[in-house]
């Protein structure tokens, strides 16, 4: 099964079978959260998607705040940052994600290497221009639950897909992201190398922070 690649950007661990990773979102809980059986998720999954396919939850059944604890890095739980209270709030922007289906696929995952130390705003436009469509924040979590190995240090990625609009309708500068804790700061001791579901400013370049995207998001089946 051919992993998942992009020019200027590290080999990816393969994702395994939507079957495989089915059991995954059931043995977490994530079946749960989303109000939905075992056969249910075991269904969808047993419809072909093609190789490579992330299996994902639609984030208005699975929101980030639920998901985050269940990333698990170096034996440590995930988690949200303490001044990201609104997390759930972030929504996709500019990104069609299939309305009638609680479980959907999505195809052609990239971390996006190749994109770093670019700016949120400055990324997007490049992805676009690839064809390729950003990770909701949702989305990345899912793709951290299957392969975590998808975060290194030094090379963890954002989710531009999902963003924040304020009640005068601008958008909140502050774009998700997913990385490695320091534990530093708030974040603990403790907390050193978890799985960390954060922001940064749209405007701000990080070289350890790449874009994740995928080829295309569809209903399984």
């Amino acid at each position: 099964m051919p992993a998942s690649v992009s020019a200027a950007s590290a080999v990816l661990p393969a994702l395994p079978s939507l079957g495989i990773q089915a059991e995954r979102l059931i043995a977490s809980g994530v079946h749960e959260i989303a109000g939905l059986s075992p056969a249910e998720v075991r269904a969808v999954a047993a419809a072909p998607a093609g190789e490579g396919a992330l299996l994902a939850v639609h984030p208005e059944r699975a929101p980030a705040s639920a998901l985050a604890p269940l990333l698990r890095h170096a034996g440590r739980p995930g988690f949200v940052v303490t001044d990201m209270t609104d997390v759930d709030l972030f929504a996709p922007l500019g990104t069609t994600v299939p309305p009638d289906a609680p479980l959907y696929v999505l195809t052609g995952l990239d971390r996006g290497d190749r994109l770093a130390n670019r700016s949120p705003d400055e990324a997007l436009p490049a992805l676009t221009a690839e064809g390729r469509t950003p990770l909701l924040l949702s989305e990345g979590i899912h793709w951290v639950l299957q392969r975590p190995e998808v975060l290194e240090r030094n090379h963890c990625f954002m989710t531009i897909g999902s963003r924040l609009r304020k009640a005068n309708g601008a958008l909140d500068s502050r774009t998700p992201a997913i990385w490695l804790s320091n534990g530093t700061g708030r974040d603990g001791r403790e907390c050193r190398d978890a799985p960390k579901v954060g922001w940064c400013w749209a405007g701000n370049r990080h070289t350890w922070l790449g874009f994740a995207s995928a080829t295309d998001r569809r209903a399984a089946g």
